[in-house]
């Protein structure tokens, strides 16, 4: 059977753009045949990775005036989302933005409006979702192994952020704050996992230990590096965070538990030193029933993945997800709209903290949020 070679330009060539270098050159039907980024030393590198022939730009606009690609990838700063987003709209092309979508609420909704004008599929990169433990976790649930989800508790016990090209990474203003950078992910699968939005949210956290010595044009850091975050949904459904960047030394770590009137399942995934030495992620899957029940097992590398990376193949499972959905022209799996909640929780959270109170989702949302829903 013939499958149709989908031909991808990647706009920033950072760390996880080349992740999307290496795995798109895995994916069957899949060619890179574009990359884009003002950094000549990024670019280089992913030049490097690509294979032969792949055309360089200095900038998206140039890239996508070029023509000659069916979807395009942005994996640039978090902050240039938007503004790269612009040259695309409008476009005969599909489009994966990755995570957070942006670093905003106003950015967040005007790419929200423009998306849903736009012709193409637009994808947001939420690809923790396709880690073989998580998706197993999120299979067990929507199977009902839990029954009615009452709880989800999600643990992140990690190393500091990495260097990144002028250290973008270390600013609120540039990522909008750690609980959007990174923690839109977990806000992602908290949703996903009570099929709902968020009222409120409450957050008590601080820069504690990372990047206190570090200046950057006399400028210091100003990123979070722990925090505890509730979170609370329609019908008394509560969901917490717990995120320490000073944690290298951990067994696990990610840890995601979900907890319903029947049951409980638990996803415990190693980081990548830990995988390194062998150690996989577990499902454990725990009943209420006679005798409490709890089964435990091994979610290996899945072998289906052509490039494990640095996410337990999630950006290479992401890009068959999203290549079965251009082919078959269906809708994305993963929304504007799942990203735009993801977002608006983690700037939900960097408000609590920096007003040390609960806030509402409708007062970032306004008249477009209602009862947990928003609307374009």
């Amino acid at each position: 059977m013939n499958r149709p070679v989908l031909r991808y330009g990647i706009v920033g060539t950072g760390m996880m753009g080349l992740e999307h270098v290496r795995s798109l050159s895995a994916v069957p039907g899949a060619e890179v045949v574009a990359l884009a980024d003002p950094d000549g030393g990024s670019l280089a590198r992913a030049l490097e990775a690509a294979p032969p022939g792949v055309a360089a730009f200095a900038d998206a606009g140039e890239l996508v005036e070029a023509g000659g690609v069916d979807v395009v990838v942005v994996a640039s700063p978090n902050h240039t989302h938007r503004e790269v987003l612009e040259h695309v709209w409008g476009r005969p092309v599909h489009v994966l933005v990755e995570k957070p979508m942006a670093t905003t609420l106003d950015d967040a909704c005007a790419v929200a409006r423009r998306a849903s004008r736009h012709g193409g599929i637009v994808w947001v990169g939420l690809e923790y979702r396709y880690m073989p433990a998580v998706a197993a976790l999120l299979d067990e649930v929507r199977g009902g192994a839990v029954g009615r989800v009452r709880m989800v508790a999600v643990r992140e016990h990690r190393f500091p952020f990495l260097v990144k090209v002028g250290n973008w990474n270390r600013f609120n203003r540039y990522t909008g704050g750690t609980l959007v950078e990174k923690c839109c992910h977990f806000f992602d699968l908290m949703n996903a996992l009570t099929a709902a939005r968020p009222l409120r949210v409450f957050a008590s956290g601080g820069q504690d230990v990372n990047h206190l010595g570090e200046s950057y044009d006399g400028e210091r850091p100003d990123v979070l590096d722990n925090a505890f975050v509730v979170v609370e949904y329609p019908d008394g459904v509560r969901a917490s965070l717990d995120l320490c960047m000073f944690a290298e030394g951990s067994r696990f770590e990610q840890q995601l538990s979900v907890v319903g009137d029947r049951g409980k399942v638990e996803a415990l995934l190693p980081g990548f030193m830990e995988v390194a030495r062998g150690r996989c992620s577990e499902l454990v899957v725990g009943s209420r029933g006679e005798g409490w029940p709890v089964e435990t097992r091994e979610v290996g590398p899945d072998p289906t993945v052509g490039y494990e990376g640095f996410h337990h193949g999630s950006t290479y499972l992401e890009h068959l997800a999203l290549r079965r959905a251009i082919v078959a022209g269906e809708r994305p799996t993963v929304s504007v709209d799942d990203g735009l909640w993801s977002v608006a929780a983690g700037l939900a959270a960097q408000q609590s903290i920096a007003e040390g109170r609960c806030v509402e989702l409708s007062e970032l949302l306004g008249a477009q949020c209602s009862g947990g829903a928003w609307r374009v």
